[in-house]
């Protein structure tokens, strides 16, 4: 893209295209990024409210779909107050680390062939990295508070993330072994449009690997059953009981966006990303060059928001772990299991270099078998919710 700004404004020096570029993408990956957490906020409260047999958010605008919008005023009108006893500095500082670090990783998500902000050849170092920002954030915040409850909040968050970054990057290295690559483009490219195709049923250790991704980015995230660092029940607000205002707000924007990152690095690693099929692309590429990207950018969203709908429902139907069952899932179920995929992971390339389709469908299938368990489970929840409610209103 950088090639074809300078060929674009030839007299431009290439450093002040790559200035305008990096300017571009930056303000369009926050506008995006603010559009999508806002929006977020409202859907799981609405879903949190239909899952408790409540209504949620519905008095700001048709069935409150712009209550973010009020909520998000009425931050910004706050006071932003500061402890007195509180290290006024660090207390400052510690919302944008948070912030940042959920915010860069926005940077190399492919979200189709053309549409993305760098592709970069360590993609997957670079994303682990800046969500090391996070950690540094919740312990600034935790410990510049000078509460005991931030406090105990910053060190749980400290623990929970450097313990369950191990098994994240072992499941990464899994994709890694078989793309060869680390960059995100790479990995999508290796993939295809059909669900065998995809890595996540290329192998059983790959399934394994994808399953521990999602346990481990989950808690990552500091979503429940993993969000001890803000347990409002043992914690009161954890690492930011002493917040308010817009400073309260980013730790929630971060919260929020994480979901979109969390979904989007699963669509990329194991489910194809924005690959279509063959002939979606030549009935697209037919009516000009646009509509391809477009379908590709429909397909990565729509994997992507079935994983961000699916961790906002766990947090309403998961109760929230014990700190001892916190380090223990991942120091003696996941870790050992991240390796064991990555051993089995590349046996299985030398014993079957082109792949084993039967497993690759008993996978598929297994999978559409969960699926399916799911959808009848919640369809059955419904009626079940339904009828009771009608039964009330009867009696």
């Amino acid at each position: 893209m950088i090639q074809q700004l300078s060929l674009l404004f030839p007299m431009l020096p290439m450093w002040l295209v790559q200035a305008i570029w990096c300017g571009v993408v930056a303000v369009l990956l926050l506008t995006f990024f603010s559009l999508f957490a806002g929006p977020v906020s409202w859907l799981e409260r609405r879903i949190a409210g239909r899952i408790m047999s409540r209504i949620g958010p519905n008095r700001v605008g048709p069935q409150g779909i712009i209550q973010w919008l009020a909520d998000g005023v009425k931050n910004f009108l706050k006071e932003d107050l500061i402890p007195r006893d509180a290290d006024k500095i660090l207390f400052r500082f510690a919302p944008y680390p948070v912030f940042l670090g959920v915010t860069l990783t926005l940077v190399t998500l492919p979200f189709s062939s053309l549409l993305i902000g760098a592709d970069l050849n360590v993609g997957l170092l670079y994303i682990v990295g800046a969500w090391g920002l996070v950690v540094i954030g919740l312990i600034a915040a935790g410990w510049s508070s000078n509460n005991k409850w931030t406090l105990l909040g910053g060190m749980r968050s400290a623990a929970q993330m450097i313990s369950y970054e191990i098994p994240l990057v072992l499941s990464l290295l899994v994709v890694v072994l078989m793309s060869g690559s680390l960059s995100l483009q790479t990995i999508i490219s290796s993939q295809g449009a059909s669900p065998v195709e995809w890595f996540i049923f290329s192998n059983p250790f790959a399934f394994i690997a994808f399953v521990i991704f999602m346990i481990s980015a989950v808690a990552e995230g500091n979503r429940t059953p993993f969000d001890l660092p803000e347990a409002e029940s043992e914690l009161v607000a954890g690492y930011n009981t002493e917040y308010s205002g817009m400073r309260f707000l980013f730790f929630f924007f971060a919260e929020w966006g994480n979901l979109y990152v969390i979904g989007a690095l699963a669509a990329s690693l194991f489910l194809g990303g924005w690959q279509i099929p063959a002939g979606w692309r030549n009935f697209a590429s037919a009516q000009g060059p646009i509509l391809p990207h477009v379908f590709e950018v429909l397909m990565f969203q729509l994997k992507t928001w079935i994983w961000v709908l699916l961790i906002i429902q766990l947090r309403w139907t998961l109760p929230r772990l014990r700190v001892d069952q916190l380090m223990k899932v991942s120091w003696k179920y996941l870790t050992p299991f991240a390796f064991v995929s990555i051993v089995g992971t590349g046996l299985w390339m030398v014993v079957f270099p082109e792949g084993w389709l039967f497993m690759k469908y008993l996978l598929l299938f297994s999978m559409l078998a969960v699926i399916g368990y799911f959808v009848w489970r919640a369809i059955w929840q419904l009626r079940f919710t339904k009828s009771k409610a009608d039964f009330k209103l009867i009696v």
